[in-house]
């Protein structure tokens, strides 16, 4: 079986590190672009962080700088408080020798998509401004791209909403217009939202378990996440550990029968108090909702086999 390529477009990022540790040491994975956005650092963080990760992780696939702010407005802070002021935990970090690839996130995207029609998974979980980007530059990638699979967005299953307003979750209130615009396009698209990914959680226990048994990935993985998962018990969003974001979206590029979904066409909310927020118009529902109608039907994650999941994830990284 041809391994699955994927092009992790990211904002690196604790939960972003874990997932792109999951795709380079997943066997049927070919890890073939990484591309960086604003969002949990400045663009200079996160391209840093995502270059850091290239020679930590050992892949050979190239690291490009994307975009530095949203389509419309500018980058909000960034949330050091949530992933630490270096946007890893504030672990310690050596110096840099990797090397950007001269070419803009966009372009990457664009080049890669196009040496492979038909064959590329892009996994976001971060910022849609890069794919949104990638659109302006070459309209018809869309229908080349075998999948897209985006971390992001809440629906309101299992009781989850926003996690930055009552409505909106980080990286579609980030840059709401670009996410629109790439909900819109024709690429098949399954969106990963807070609904199933607050479901699943690294307990304590687990995370050290990992550092026991996965070797130096254990250990790193237990290192960058002891400051998230202090953000997250300490705000009493969780009683023990942290949730499984990123790694979520690659667990369904791999693993789509861990969950279950809803489809329709799936809109985002630009300006006044509901900024940000994703709404999922249920096929065959609501057929005079004239604001959703011409959008394609994306996959919308609303449950989640947790344990499976979860035992995926120590399993790849034990086993690697």
């Amino acid at each position: 079986m041809a391994r699955l390529k994927v092009i992790f477009d990211t904002d690196p990022g604790v939960d972003d590190a874990m997932a792109l540790l999951l795709l380079a040491r997943h066997p049927d994975v070919e890890l073939i672009g990484v591309t960086s956005c604003f969002g949990n650092g400045s663009i200079d963080t996160t391209t840093r962080n995502a270059l850091f990760l290239k020679q930590r992780f050992g892949f050979a696939a190239p690291v490009a700088r994307g975009a530095a702010g949203p389509l419309v407005g500018d980058a909000s802070e960034p949330p050091a408080f949530v992933h630490g002021d270096n946007g890893l935990g504030n672990i310690a970090l050596p110096p840099i020798t990797a090397v950007a690839d001269p070419r803009p996130a966009a372009q990457l995207i664009v080049d890669l998509v196009r040496a492979n029609p038909g064959q590329v998974t892009i996994i976001a979980v971060g910022r849609m401004t890069n794919l949104a980007l990638a659109l302006k530059l070459d309209p018809q990638i869309d229908a080349l791209v075998k999948a897209l699979v985006v971390m992001g967005g809440a629906f309101g299953r299992n009781g989850h909403t926003g996690n930055v307003t009552p409505v909106a979750e980080a990286n579609i209130i980030g840059d709401p217009a670009a996410a629109d615009i790439v909900f819109g396009a024709r690429w098949p698209t399954t969106i990963v939202g807070l609904d199933v990914t607050m479901q699943s959680i690294m307990t304590a226990a687990y995370v050290e378990a990992l550092a026991r048994d996965a070797g130096e990935d254990g250990k790193f993985v237990a290192a960058i996440t002891d400051f998230y998962a202090n953000f997250y018990t300490s705000t009493g969003q969780t009683s023990d550990g942290l949730p499984v974001h990123d790694s979520s979206a690659v667990a369904y590029a791999l693993h789509p029968e861990f969950f279950t979904v809803e489809r329709g066409p799936v809109r985002v909310i630009s300006g006044g108090i509901a900024h940000g927020q994703t709404i999922l118009r249920p096929e065959k529902k609501f057929d005079h909702a004239a604001d959703w109608n011409g959008r394609p039907s994306v996959n919308v994650c609303v449950g989640v086999d947790s344990a499976a999941f979860l035992a995926f994830y120590r399993e790849t990284l034990t086993r690697s």
